[in-house]
């Protein structure tokens, strides 16, 4: 004889797991009824703030609601990963993660408010690259120049960073580890006092954004060796990339991308995403960004996933290498 006192319970489990199914579905589908926020980890100004409002409209537009960007600077950003990794888990409060605060904060700092596990990615939305400049003394033109004058004087060069645990610090690291060159590390507060002394030829070397030396570059202050990046920074049509220049294995991008509490139901995550994808794809948001001179660049959330824990690794180990502290 057959057993079939577990039919009714196996009947009562699919119902339930089809109820849920449904409910969830039906919560997407009507997603989002009211504002949602943008919390970003800076003040206004700069990319990661241009970057939530280059999107903050059009998502607006899109999902029919108002996107309201909401400045939360402070703590090396984890005031606002705090805010949404510990908050409701709806999809309303969207984190504007910045590269340098997701993955060098977990990796140097020991206690942290926040944990990679409590956030969930949307999307990859724009990034940054990089330029390497030296200063004009330096007697090279190209980057293949460069990396044999600098093995050639090992110890001799000098190269600057916006402090301590700085994209460009642990930027330059890695690109030291990856050409074999030795340089030394002289730390500033900021963009400003490090390209003081660059321009006077007291450091010879600096990594970073274009806008904070593109000017100096166009009059000959400086010499752009290379972008770090996939393609050629707009408003430097005639630097090459780091890949045409030679060294196809090194690349330094910041990024931004979106994130929502760990937790948050996976058709909300999907349906932020693919509103996301639709919202880069317009042509006025493109015309923006590229007089603001970032790149956009959608990643869905598993590509996003991939993205953070290649660099986690490489930044670990540029890290643990160069025994990099914060200040």
């Amino acid at each position: 004889m057959k057993n079939i006192t577990n039919k009714p319970l196996k009947l009562s489990v699919l119902i339930l797991f089809l109820s849920a199914f449904l409910s969830l579905s039906t919560f997407a589908q009507n997603f989002p009824s009211r504002a949602l926020s943008l919390v970003v980890p800076n003040p206004p100004g700069g990319l990661v703030d241009t970057s939530a409002r280059l999107v903050s409209e059009p998502l607006s537009h899109l999902l029919n609601q108002p996107v309201i960007v909401d400045n939360k600077p402070g703590g090396s950003g984890n005031i606002a990963y705090q805010q949404v990794a510990s908050g409701a888990k709806d999809g309303y409060s969207l984190l504007v993660s910045y590269s340098g605060y997701h993955i060098a904060n977990p990796i140097l700092m020991d206690k942290l408010p926040w944990a990679l596990k409590d956030l969930s990615p949307i999307a990859l939305i724009t990034v940054a690259t990089n330029v390497i400049a030296v200063h004009p003394s330096i007697p090279v033109n190209t980057l293949k120049e460069f990396i044999a004058y600098a093995k050639a004087n090992p110890g001799k060069l000098n190269y600057a960073s916006q402090g301590n645990g700085s994209v460009s610090h642990i930027g330059t690291e890695i690109f030291k580890q990856q050409t074999g060159i030795d340089m030394i590390h002289i730390p500033y507060k900021g963009s400003g006092a490090a390209i003081q002394d660059v321009l006077a030829g007291q450091v010879q070397v600096f990594i970073t954004t274009p806008p904070s030396v593109m000017g100096h570059i166009q009059t000959g202050k400086l010499k752009a060796l290379a972008v770090t990046g996939q393609t050629r920074h707009p408003m430097l049509p005639n630097v090459p990339t780091v890949g045409e220049a030679g060294l196809p294995g090194f690349q330094l991008e910041s990024w931004v991308a979106l994130y929502v509490a760990a937790g948050t139901p996976k058709p909300i995550i999907d349906k932020l995403s693919s509103t996301v994808k639709a919202a880069l794809e317009l042509p006025e948001v493109k015309q923006r960004a590229d007089a603001a001179g970032i790149e956009l660049r959608y990643l869905p959330p598993d590509a996003m996933t991939k993205l953070l824990n290649q660099e986690i690794t490489d930044w670990s180990k540029a890290i643990k290498s160069a025994n990099i502290k914060l200040d």
